[in-house]
């Protein structure tokens, strides 16, 4: 905001946006690997403008690309809504969020974005002149995600064998296994797959150390390698290779006239199997509730997850739920239902629908 001070004299010099990757170093009492850690890595922004509806349309946007990301990216379904007055951020006008499900049923805070009016400029006298010639504070926005999605994506793909990474962010995509590696032949045609591979744009590596097969498929496995091709003299001598996918396990034989299209089709199939696999999840950790009893009794027969309940608006029942459920308010959904007409704590009339949870 200092900075905001010096450098913003005139509408001419608006919209100020700025991106920074940073490490940030805070307390935390009770420390998560990649959740909640006293230094991590995030990407936040900080944009200045004009109106006040371009800051807000800037705020919305950024949070649209970050649901974005998350499911095309990750895989990972999300809720897109907006914090209660008492979870946004200090200083904000409102504060909005996206909300992801974990495996265990409880919800994470995938990333936000905040839109501040001008309560920040006037504190730090940061003004511009219109072109009316008048002195006036412009409006600001911030946002950010953090290597919590890490995190997120850990939890959500995750199995007992390790990682299960979506493929547009998988450091490898595709890994070729060589079977009877010492047999003539086969590393050479392990080495022309991974060309192939390769050139078509592909993440891909190829394994030829001296380890066994079964110990390679393990390691990938572990790492989250999305599709695994195996090759070996059987599969040179018939023109074909099996290709196995992480995210489910299964296998196909393919010919090697048709490599390239059949491993962009399986990468294709792990990520919409993964988003699928983790929308059920969190469709059927969803529950409606309209009374505080039915809350703690879904808590207490369906274990953690989202709870949907309408709300009065009031912060004293929105404290009460938590005390007497353990489940907090994690937004307001854009995506408004119809739960009943009264407020799960107080049964005064209802105002909106709340997606409540236990949380990371």
């Amino acid at each position: 905001c200092e900075h905001y001070a010096n450098i913003i004299h005139s509408y001419r010099d608006l919209p100020k946006l700025y991106n920074q990757w940073v490490n940030v170093v805070r307390w935390e009492k009770t420390t998560r690997p990649f959740l909640r850690s006293r230094e991590f890595l995030w990407q936040e922004g900080h944009t200045i403008h004009a109106t006040a509806q371009e800051a807000i349309e800037e705020t919305e946007r950024m949070l649209n690309v970050y649901a974005k990301f998350c499911e095309e990216a990750l895989a990972m379904p999300v809720v897109k809504g907006k914090k209660t007055e008492s979870d946004k951020f200090a200083g904000a006008v409102s504060t909005y969020a996206i909300e992801a499900l974990m495996h265990d049923g409880k919800a994470l805070q995938a990333g936000t974005s905040h839109y501040f009016g001008d309560g920040f400029a006037q504190a730090f006298g940061i003004e511009y002149t219109d072109k009316e010639n008048k002195h006036v504070f412009p409006h600001q926005t911030s946002w950010g995600v953090t290597t919590r999605l890490i995190g997120a994506v850990i939890m959500t793909h995750g199995d007992d064998n390790g990682l299960v990474l979506p493929p547009a962010v998988a450091p490898v995509q595709a890994v070729i296994i060589p079977i009877a590696q010492h047999k003539e032949g086969v590393l050479d045609k392990a080495d022309e797959l991974f060309k192939r591979l390769k050139s078509s744009g592909l993440r891909v590596k190829i394994d030829d150390s001296e380890n066994s097969p079964g110990w390679k498929f393990a390691e990938y496995e572990m790492k989250g390698v999305p599709v695994r091709v195996e090759i070996g003299p059987k599969d040179i001598e018939a023109n074909q290779c099996v290709i196995a996918s992480r995210w489910n396990g299964e296998k196909i034989i393919v010919s090697l006239d048709e490599l390239e299209s059949a491993v962009a089709q399986k990468l294709k199939e792990a990520h919409d199997g993964m988003y699928q696999k983790a929308l059920e999840n969190m469709n059927s950790r969803t529950y409606s509730c309209t009374t505080i009893e039915e809350i703690n009794k879904s808590l207490k027969e369906n274990g953690d997850g989202f709870i949907k309940a309408m709300w009065c608006g009031e912060e004293s029942c929105e404290d009460e739920v938590k005390e007497k459920t353990g489940v907090g308010s994690r937004c307001i959904p854009f995506m408004q239902e119809r739960i009943s007409d009264v407020c799960v704590c107080c049964g005064k009339p209802a105002k909106t629908m709340v997606y409540w949870g236990k949380a990371y």
